[in-house]
């Protein structure tokens, strides 16, 4: 008898010590789990991105939006808000007013799309020194500011280049609607490309004073090609299509090329496309940040090394030997052998006049 109430005494105290252990081990996961919950509540960062225009323009801004999905998508540890349609025409005035509401929200960081920013940025980070800010295909740097770009230069020059190839008559556009710095560098780049095969071509550049203004675009378009151009190159968002119409309306062997995206894939009117894909360097932005990696006070750039991010894409309407002469500057510019120059001296075509003007004439349509 005394041998089973030992029995039955140790067999309790196994199931009592069971018992606590497993409550113990309970608790021990529950505080585990709350601990790793206030763990990532508090590592939650916080980023605003600032879209100057339409998120679908199917251009520049675009890319702006993909690189916010893709931080979306693939950064765990971040909430990310955008806001867009804040100035079509870049005004800088508007862009500082919508930054400096960004920052009085306290974010961790704000990104901001375009060179249009650098001022608005220069001034906003100086007001919130706790907050850290990037501009994309932006110049600028300093304490707690940094520019993240995608080299389109190298893409434009590459686009140039083919122009000058392509063009029958020798008269080649470019076509813009802001002059934001980065912009300028692409439109030098691209002519500096053109006169490296086609020394004697005439180049007709025009910048409307909007991006996305399709008939506007389309108009402008259409006087350069009245000037005899046949082949233009067109940074634009919304309002590249006003310019696809003008030039689809000329003739045949009138092309367009175009740029951030590979429109090769979208029309036939495109013989190439000077690919510069600006969401990358966004993702990369809050990557970095989150990683405590965020390049601040300079200037960090991807270029055709990247052949994802950067490049000239062509058409099966551009010979194959004129593909083969574009991609051996491609591989001079890679070895550094050709050295790209972000100057343009010479002067811009006015569609109103039909003239030749100075480069001050677009500050008029400001």
């Amino acid at each position: 008898m005394k041998k089973i109430f030992k029995v039955l005494f140790l067999f309790l105290l196994m199931v009592t010590a069971v018992s606590c252990g497993e409550q113990n081990t309970s608790e021990q996961k529950q505080e585990t789990a709350a601990e790793e919950k206030a763990e990532e509540k508090k590592e939650k960062i916080k980023i605003e991105i600032l879209i100057p225009g339409n998120k679908d323009d199917n251009g520049f801004m675009e890319a702006a939006y993909r690189g916010y999905e893709k931080i979306r998508a693939e950064i765990g540890n971040v909430e990310v808000n955008y806001i867009s349609d804040v100035s079509a025409t870049s005004e800088e005035k508007a862009l500082t007013g919508a930054m400096r509401e960004m920052a009085e929200k306290k974010p961790d960081l704000i990104i901001a799309q375009g060179g249009q920013n650098n001022k608005p940025a220069e001034v906003v980070s100086k007001e919130f020194p706790e907050v850290k800010f990037i501009v994309i295909q932006g110049n600028v740097k300093g304490e707690n500011l940094g520019s993240y770009s995608v080299d389109q230069e190298q893409s434009a020059y590459l686009a140039g280049a083919l122009a000058g190839y392509m063009s029958n008559s020798g008269k080649v556009g470019h076509l813009s609607g802001a002059w934001p710095q980065p912009g300028l560098n692409a439109r030098a780049a691209f002519y500096n490309g053109l006169i490296s095969v086609r020394p004697d071509a005439e180049f007709y550049t025009t910048f409307t004073g909007n991006l996305d203004d399709t008939e506007l675009n389309k108009y402008a378009a259409a006087r350069q090609l009245e000037q005899g151009a046949d082949v233009i190159y067109t940074m634009l968002n919304g309002g590249r299509a006003g310019a696809t119409e003008a030039i689809k309306e000329k003739a045949s062997d009138t092309y367009e090329i175009g740029n951030v995206i590979d429109w090769t894939k979208e029309d036939e009117v495109f013989i190439g496309s000077a690919v510069a894909d600006s969401s990358i360097a966004i993702f990369n932005a809050a990557k970095d940040f989150s990683e405590g990696k965020l390049k601040l006070g300079e200037v960090n750039t991807i270029g055709l090394e990247e052949k994802e991010v950067v490049a000239i894409t062509m058409s099966d309407r551009v010979p194959q030997e004129t593909k083969d002469k574009v991609l051996e500057i491609k591989d001079k510019i890679l070895s550094g052998e050709i050295k790209i120059s972000t100057e343009y001296t010479g002067q811009e075509f006015d569609p109103n006049t039909g003239d030749f003007v100075g480069q001050d004439y677009k500050e008029k349509l400001k």
